[in-house]
């Protein structure tokens, strides 16, 4: 009796094959980037104090990025965050100087981002606009407000709490704007992956009127989202007061395209129906140390949005492609 055994040969090569490496992209990415920064700029690069300051830098883009991938999830789009970041900290910093409070300051921040996203909540699901259009319209909406109820003057942040809690501050030797990454990432990633709310958003995202035949309430749980997004936008508000001793009109202008790099090429699709948050967190620091080595060596504002921008389209071409694809 001869007994025949079959060897399957290139077993591995064809795992590696059917990987769709497009969704580790941003891993990639940022071990590539992070090499190439360590051995061009080595002496300024790879010092604890130029790491801790990428990831205190990214803290605020990486409170955005989580509520913009609620957003981007559920199949919307929120252009208005970063008019509320200024929005958000001018109130509490004029809140601050009035009552001395910090707590109050912090709730009434928070407060003009939930009025924020509830508007665009409004709007988006009762009279049924276009997402893009509507915070389109209240990103220069909020924008003009920020700018006409201070006008167009910086407001200082002297109180000591509310600055060693929104910036300025460490706990047990680690920064507390660090914290505020972990601790927002954290309740992030277990609403989006542990909680019926999560799946929910990614339900709504993948097809609203299945969602709806099932008993989702769709209009709900967009309306939670955007107010989620304000939220968060107006938390990164409170953590630029903070850290900056200070509030400005032009705080959090320049921050949508990289909260839209962040989320995207940390695996969210643009389209909805899949979100990242360890992705967005990633992305975050990705774009923090690619603008951190690019002034390390030389280059412009200008020069780092034109390599922010590649970034943009390099992932929503990967984002498109795979939502085609499945």
């Amino acid at each position: 009796m001869t007994i025949t055994t079959h060897v399957k040969t290139g077993t591995a090569i064809d795992v590696l094959r059917h990987i769709d490496w497009r969704q580790y992209v941003v891993y990639i990415g940022f071990v590539v980037v992070f090499a190439y920064f360590a051995i061009t700029q080595a002496g300024n690069f790879l010092n604890t104090t130029t790491l801790v300051n990428i990831i205190t830098q990214a803290a605020p883009i990486t409170v955005m990025a989580v509520g913009a991938v609620f957003v981007l999830s559920v199949g919307e789009i929120d252009l208005s965050i970063g008019s509320t970041v200024a929005l958000a900290s001018l109130g509490s910093a004029v809140t601050l100087q009035a009552t001395h409070q910090w707590w109050l300051a912090a709730l009434a921040g928070l407060a003009i981002g939930a009025g924020v996203g509830a508007v665009n909540g409004i709007f988006i699901t009762l009279v049924r606009l276009p997402s893009f259009l509507v915070t389109l319209a209240t990103m220069g909406l909020v924008a003009g407000l920020a700018q006409q109820a201070t006008n167009l003057q910086s407001v200082p942040v002297t109180n000591s709490a509310f600055g060693w809690l929104f910036g300025g501050g460490t706990l047990l030797g680690i920064p507390i704007l660090i914290w505020w990454t972990v601790a927002i990432v954290a309740i992030g990633w277990h609403v989006l992956r542990q909680r019926s709310f999560g799946a929910h958003v990614l339900a709504v995202g993948n097809k609203s009127s299945a969602a709806a035949v099932s008993g989702i309430r769709v209009n709900r749980v967009k309306m939670i989202v955007f107010i989620v997004s304000g939220m968060a936008a107006a938390l990164a508000g409170l953590l630029y007061a903070g850290r900056l001793a200070g509030a400005t009109y032009t705080l959090g202008s320049s921050d949508l395209m990289s909260v839209l790099a962040a989320v995207i090429v940390g695996g969210t699709s643009l389209t909805g129906g899949k979100g990242s948050i360890i992705g967005a967190l990633v992305g975050s620091l990705f774009m923090s140390m690619i603008n951190y080595g690019l002034l390390l060596g030389g280059l412009n504002v200008a020069q780092q949005l034109i390599v922010r921008g590649i970034i943009i389209l390099a992932a929503v071409s990967l984002s498109l492609r795979a939502k085609k694809n499945s």
